[in-house]
């Protein structure tokens, strides 16, 4: 693999990353400093974090920045279900982003398993 752009979790992390934004620009003008920016801080970290581990020159730090992903992603899991229980998206858009959002966590736990077991 030549570049992390090639990663079919990194891509699917991307789009993510989109539909969150879309998401959050319909949240409340007084949560622009609250959840839709740590919603967003978290769903830009996954991808980037995919792409700074592919970076780095040891396969032990690329896993170490493949759970910081994983972790980004469980944060933002925490965050959609707060916005859901505030009624800023319905459970229609819940459901969609929280399948997402599972689909990448499954891709990253069997991406990092592969890389651990290549030690």
């Amino acid at each position: 693999m030549k570049t992390f752009r090639e990663l079919i979790v990194w891509q699917k992390s991307m789009s993510f990353v989109t539909e969150i934004y879309e998401t959050s620009n319909k949240f409340p003008s007084d949560e622009n400093f609250g959840l839709t920016s740590q919603i967003r801080r978290s769903a830009v970290s996954i991808p980037s974090n995919i792409s700074e581990g592919f970076g780095r020159e040891s396969l032990n730090e690329y896993i170490r920045f493949l759970n910081i992903g994983i972790s980004s992603l469980f944060e933002l899991q925490t965050q959609i279900e707060i916005a859901y229980n505030l009624k800023y998206i319905n459970k229609q858009k819940f459901d969609k982003l929280y399948d997402l959002s599972r689909e990448i966590e499954r891709m990253l736990s069997s991406f990092i398993r592969s890389l651990k077991s290549k030690r």
